[in-house]
């Protein structure tokens, strides 16, 4: 299934706007030219799959438009000041083609401008008048920090520990997936068991989307990804991906000292991750990732009999789907 021929985004698009517009108006800062940087970035920001999902668990049960709304919007900057923030520490020139903020100002202005989003997405969680969900989205930042550290402290080292691998994409990438679709279901009044399903829809969502990203990050072209290809393993991290191709590959062989030489930065000619990235493709890692992706979606999917609208469910599914099935 494409992305194009599902109606999610259609049956939606009267919500996400009101999304977009809560949003711009929270980035608003009174720079000019750190505002007109700060807005494209906020606008540009991929399809709002994770506002989305909120909205979605909101309607699966009572939906509170204004309040969820807010949510939606606190939960999509919440995202963005975690980019602007990975661009920093990763001095990343470029994200989804387009110039990021970390190669146009300097170090300092660019976390300021990160902690203020940072703010704005807290000031727009606690206008809910929710306090189960100001605790969700304190926890969910804990986490997405916890998924950062581990990153900067421990993936720069090729192991063949998946369980270090899976914390590190929980807390970066599906602990907002999971926080946004608990935050929708806890507006919309459902019950503990319900919350908690739904919970685990967004974690599974996220863990396969993450996967599917590393598998992206080493299949596509540098002019469809709008970075280079094997960015990760050119930054020194080892995905899931590169964790399985190096498990394929003798302990002594010289290959593996390769990948290794690579992830912890001691080997950064092109030519030679270029060569590296060509035999990963071809090796069957990105397959066998991929199936560890569709787990996480068979997992998910069954996590939604307790939506009972037929619509919403479907729209669920949706986006389960078009995770999977994306190109970038």
């Amino acid at each position: 299934m494409s992305i194009q021929t599902s109606d999610v985004f259609e049956a939606m698009r009267e919500d996400l706007d009101l999304v977009r517009e809560r949003v711009s108006q929270s980035a608003h800062i009174d720079f000019p030219i750190v505002s007109g940087m700060v807005q494209d970035i906020v606008q540009a920001g991929g399809k709002k799959l994770r506002p989305l999902l909120l909205l979605l668990a909101g309607k699966a049960f009572t939906y509170d438009r204004p309040r969820h709304v807010t949510a939606a919007a606190g939960v999509e900057l919440l995202h963005t000041a975690s980019l602007v923030h990975d661009d920093s520490i990763d001095r990343a020139a470029i994200r989804r083609g387009q110039p990021t903020l970390n190669s146009q100002l300097n170090t300092g202005s660019v976390i300021l401008i990160g902690d203020f989003l940072f703010a704005q997405s807290a000031i727009l969680a606690a206008a809910t008048d929710n306090v189960r969900v100001v605790s969700i989205f304190a926890s969910t930042l804990g986490d997405i920090c916890d998924g950062q550290l581990r990153e900067m402290l421990s993936a720069h080292i090729l192991s063949d520990n998946r369980d270090d691998y899976l914390k590190r994409i929980y807390g970066k990438t599906a602990s907002l997936f999971a926080g946004a679709a608990e935050m929708g279901a806890v507006i919309g009044g459902a019950t503990d068991r319900e919350i908690a399903q739904l919970r685990g829809f967004g974690t599974d969502l996220g863990m396969a989307f993450q996967i599917v990203d590393d598998v992206l990050d080493l299949r596509e072209t540098a002019s469809e990804l709008g970075k280079p290809a094997g960015n990760d393993l050119r930054q020194g991290v080892a995905t899931l991906p590169a964790m399985i191709y190096a498990q394929s590959l003798p302990a002594d062989s010289a290959e593996r000292e390769t990948l290794e030489r690579i992830v912890v930065g001691d080997e950064i000619d092109d030519a030679v991750i270029d060569s590296v990235v060509g035999r990963i493709r071809e090796s069957g890692a990105l397959e066998a990732a991929t199936a560890v992706a569709d787990d996480y979606v068979a997992s998910a999917g069954d996590r939604l009999d307790v939506v009972r609208d037929d619509g919403i469910r479907s729209h669920l599914r949706d986006l389960l789907a078009i995770t999977v099935a994306r190109s970038t």
